[in-house]
Parts: structure tokens; C-alpha cells; sequence
């Protein structure tokens, strides 16, 4: 049957409270069906610049995250499919999967300005309805028949959650807060970002 199917993709390094709100509004706002987490596999524009943590362990978070929240689904799609994860074949396979059905593809305002470099951009564009979540106050170039998401901001990032669990002794808890406790298990169970994660997951 045909769907409104939501996208939303990314390194999910490590994912987030932000991450989960930002796939609930989508949802909610936009009438979907379903909204896909879809973990890259090899986020080619990130890679060259740092450590990617390995698949296996982001998609096990990202699992964690999702787990028993209604409407989400993670795809490992990008992963069984390996090498770079290029969006424009992920939406490709996703039509073919679900014929008939409509794409959102989820992305944030800080990959709009650079989003004319991703791999065939144009196609992207004519393969999914792209929302940009937002934040209050902030207008998305009206020159593009975007949609846009306009949710209160998570102060926080997936960078500054790693500085915190690589770093930073004791972890501030107020950071490590917006992470799930089933996702900061994992963490736990699977040893990820250093020592300073025992110090800063509790045992469920």
C-alpha cells in the first residue's frame, strides 16, 4: 500500500534526544506513516575529517532510541548496502521498494548550504519532498519549494556528546541528559567512546 514515508538519515554518532523529537515531529506534523532513522554506513562528507564510530554500534544505538516509540523504524539499508552513503540511491531503493508511496526526506538547517554538493542533488529533490527542520524565527530560502519542520531547538549535538564521553572527567550529566538511558547502555555494554562512559552510563 501506498505510504508518506519520512527519511531521516545520518551518522548518529552518537544519536540523541534532538534526533528523536525531530522524527516525532516530522511525523506528526507531516501525517507519515512511518519515519525511517537510516544509518549511514560511510558518511562520505564526515569521514575523511574524523574517526567514524563503527556501523554496527550506531545502529545498535539508533535501535535503542527507537525502540518501542511508535511510527519509527530503523533501516539498515545504507549498511547492508555498504561503502559511501549517498542519499539519492537510498531514495532510489526505497521507491522501488514502496511503489506509489510518497518520500520526506528529513534533513537540518545546517545541511542546507552546502546541500547543492551532495551527490546528484537535483534527483534528490525530485525523488522526496525535503523538509528542513528549523528552528523559531529562522527563514529557509523561499526560493526552494522546501517544507520546513519548526521545532523548539536541543541545545545540544552528537559532537559535543562525544567530547563529553572521550573528554571530559567527570561527564557533565546535564549534557549526557538528553540521551536515552537504553542508548547510553549500549554505549555501556559495547565499551564506545572511551573511559569516561563507565563513569557516565548507570546499569538499567
Amino acid at each position: 500500500m501506498p505510504q508518506r514515508l519520512g527519511v531521516f538519515g545520518g551518522t548518529f554518532d552518537p544519536p540523541h534526544r534532538g534526533h528523536l523529537a525531530v522524527a516525532q515531529a516530522a511525523q506528526r506534523t507531516f501525517a507519515l506513516d512511518r519515519v525511517l532513522l537510516v544509518v549511514a554506513n560511510d558518511p562520505w562528507k564526515k569521514s575523511p575529517d574524523r574517526a567514524i564510530t563503527p556501523a554496527a554500534d550506531r545502529l545498535a544505538m539508533v535501535q535503542a532510541l527507537a525502540r518501542d516509540q511508535a511510527g519509527l523504524e530503523v533501516s539498515d539499508r545504507e549498511i547492508r548496502r555498504g561503502g559511501p552513503s549517498y542519499t539519492v540511491v537510498t531514495l532510489r531503493e526505497l521507491a522501488a521498494a514502496h511503489p506509489g508511496s510518497e518520500l520526506f526526506l528529513i534533513i537540518g538547517r545546517d545541511l542546507v548550504d552546502d546541500f547543492s554538493s551532495w551527490h546528484e542533488s537535483v534527483e534528490i529533490g525530485r525523488l522526496a519532498t525535503i523538509v528542513v527542520v528549523d528552528r523559531p524565527g529562522y527563514v529557509t530560502d523561499p526560493q526552494r519549494d522546501w517544507k520546513m519542520l519548526i521545532i523548539e531547538p536541543v541545545d545540544v549535538s552528537s559532537t559535543e556528546l562525544r567530547e563529553q564521553l572521550h573528554h571530559t572527567s567527570p561527564p557533565d550529566s546535564k549534557v549526557l541528559s538528553h540521551m536515552t538511558p537504553e542508548v547510553l547502555q549500549v554505549i555501556r555494554s559495547r565499551g564506545l567512546y572511551g573511559s569516561n562512559a563507565e563513569k557516565a552510563v548507570p546499569t538499567l
